[in-house]
C-alpha cells in the first residue's frame, strides 16, 4: 500500500495509477492533500482560494466511480490551478481588488477538461495584479513566499503555482504565460512547465471578469507539474480546439521528431543583446550542453539562421504591453490598430525566421531567466533593477529570455538543471519549432539522465 510519503511526492500520473489500483482512496489523497496545505502554506502563502468541501465531495464521488470500475487520466487526483482561471463558484480577480467579490458563473475550458478526466479542484494559487510581474503580490490576497526562502520570490505571474508544486502541496497545476509566466516560476522553484504553442490548449475562461475570453495575443495556458510525463499527460488532456473551432478542426500533433538524445541537433543560445544571464545560470547552461555533445547529440553555439534577437525583442515588447492592457484601462504609450496590424506581419517575418532554423536544428536551448529567485522588491516594474555579475541592470530587460519563444508562438519547456551556490533551483528552457511540442517535452524527458 502507498505510504503518506509515498502520495506526498506522487506526480499526477503517479497518484493516478495508484488510485485506479485501489492501493488508496481518493478521500486519503485528498485529505492528505488539504493536509499538506494547511501544515505548509503558512509562511508561503500560494493556495489563497480554498474549495475543501466540495473537494471532498468530489473524492467521494471518484471513489465510488473508480468502485464501478470506471476509469479517467486524472480520476481522483487533487489538483490546484492558478487564480487566474475561472472555477464556477469561486472568485477570479486576477489580483485586482475591484474584482474581488466577481464569482465564476462557470468554468474555464481548461478547468471542464480537467475535470472530465477526473481531478479534483482544491483550489486556486495566487497572483501579481494583471499577471503582470515576476512576483505574486497583490492587494487581495497578499504576498507568495518562495518555498525555502520567504525572502525571495517564487516568480510570476504563476507564482502561486511553482510554490504549490515545489512544497508538495498540490499534485499538478495550470498556469498561463505571456512574459515567462510558466516558465520563470518552474525555473525559480524548481519544478517543469511548459508553454504550449500558440492557442494549441484553449484560454476561453482565463480572461479578467467582463472579458469574454477571446484569445490574448501573445499568451497561451499550460501545465507545471513535478516530473515531463505530467506535463505531457496535462496537455494531451487539454490541447484541442474548443467551442466554435471544434466544430471543423481536430487536433493531430506531430510526434517528436527524435526519441534519442544523440539524434538531437541542438542550438545552444548563451546571451541575448538584451538581457544579461548570471554566471552560475550560464555554467549550468553549458554543463547540460557539454553532457549532451557526450550524449552524442549535435550541439551549436551560434547559427546565422537565427532571427535578429534584438529588432525580435523590440517588437514583443511593443505587443505585449499592448496585449496586456486587455481588461483594464489602456495607459499611455501603446499601439494603435494601424500599428498593430503592421506589428502582426513582422510578427509573422519572425515565426518564418524561426521556422527555417528549425529546418536545421530541432530544438534550442536557453536561459529561462538572467537570475535564480531574488529577494522580493517593492517600487514600479519598470524601475526595479537587478544586479547581474556586479551591474545593474533593468528588472524589465529580463522580458528578453521568455519572449524570444513568445514572440514566435513556439512551445517552450521548462525544465530544473541544477542550483547555485545558495542552494536555489536552476531553469532552463527548451524552445521548439511551432506545434511541435511533443519535440520539446520528449527532449526534456530525455535530458532528465544526464
Amino acid at each position: 500500500m502507498a505510504t503518506p510519503a509515498d502520495i506526498a511526492t506522487a506526480g499526477a500520473g503517479e497518484l493516478a495509477a495508484l488510485l485506479a489500483r485501489r492501493e488508496l482512496s481518493a478521500v486519503e489523497a485528498c485529505d492528505a492533500a488539504i493536509g499538506r496545505i494547511e501544515a505548509r502554506d503558512g509562511p508561503i502563502n500560494a493556495v489563497v482560494v480554498r474549495d475543501f468541501d466540495r473537494a471532498r465531495a468530489a473524492a467521494k464521488a471518484a471513489d465510488q466511480a473508480i468502485a464501478r470500475g470506471e476509469s479517467a487520466p486524472l480520476l481522483g487526483v487533487p489538483i490546484t490551478v492558478k487564480e487566474a482561471f475561472n472555477v464556477a463558484g469561486l472568485p477570479t480577480t486576477w489580483g485586482f481588488e475591484m474584482f474581488k467579490d466577481f464569482v465564476a458563473p462557470e468554468d474555464a475550458v481548461v478547468v471542464k477538461r480537467l475535470k472530465a478526466a477526473g481531478a479534483i479542484i482544491l483550489g486556486k494559487t495566487n497572483v501579481p495584479p494583471g499577471l503582470a510581474d515576476w512576483q505574486s503580490d497583490n492587494p487581495v490576497y497578499g504576498r507568495t513566499n518562495h518555498p525555502l526562502d520567504p525572502a525571495r520570490v517564487p516568480g510570476g505571474s504563476s507564482g502561486g503555482s511553482a510554490a504549490a508544486l515545489a512544497a508538495g502541496m498540490t499534485h499538478l497545476e495550470f498556469g498561463s504565460d505571456i512574459g515567462g509566466s510558466i516558465r520563470v516560476p518552474s525555473a525559480f522553484c524548481g519544478v517543469f512547465g511548459h508553454k504550449p504553442s500558440y492557442e494549441l490548449v484553449p484560454g476561453r475562461g482565463h480572461a479578467p471578469p467582463g472579458v469574454d475570453g477571446a484569445s490574448i495575443a501573445l499568451g497561451v495556458v499550460g501545465p507545471m507539474a513535478r516530473n515531463v510525463e505530467d506535463l505531457i499527460l496535462a496537455l494531451d488532456i487539454t490541447a484541442g480546439p474548443a467551442d466554435e473551432e471544434a466544430v471543423g478542426y481536430r487536433l493531430d500533433l506531430p510526434a517528436p521528431r527524435r526519441t534519442r538524445l544523440e539524434d538531437f541537433r541542438v542550438l545552444v543560445i548563451e546571451s541575448h543583446p538584451n538581457a544579461s544571464v548570471d554566471r552560475e545560470i550560464a555554467a549550468a547552461l553549458r554543463r547540460l550542453a557539454s553532457n549532451l555533445e557526450t550524449a552524442g547529440a549535435r550541439v551549436a553555439y551560434e547559427s546565422n539562421l537565427l532571427p535578429n534577437l534584438a529588432e525580435a525583442h523590440d517588437l514583443y515588447d511593443r505587443m505585449l504591453w499592448t496585449a496586456m492592457s486587455l481588461g483594464g484601462p489602456a495607459p499611455d504609450g501603446l499601439m494603435n490598430a494601424h500599428e498593430w496590424i503592421i506589428a502582426e506581419s513582422q510578427q509573422l517575418a519572425v515565426r518564418r525566421q524561426w521556422g527555417r532554423l528549425f529546418e536545421s536544428f530541432d530544438v534550442v536551448l536557453a536561459p529561462t531567466f538572467g537570475v535564480a529567485a531574488f529577494e522580493h522588491k517593492g517600487g514600479d516594474f519598470n524601475g526595479r533593477t537587478h544586479v547581474i555579475n556586479g551591474e545593474t541592470t533593468p528588472y524589465a530587460a529580463q522580458l528578453a529570455w521568455p519572449g524570444m519563444a513568445t514572440l514566435a508562438n513556439l512551445p517552450a519547456t521548462a525544465v530544473p538543471i541544477g542550483q547555485t551556490r545558495a542552494g536555489l533551483p536552476i531553469g532552463a528552457q527548451i524552445i521548439g519549432p511551432y506545434l511541435e511540442d511533443r519535440t520539446t517535452l520528449e527532449f526534456a524527458r530525455l535530458i532528465g539522465g544526464l
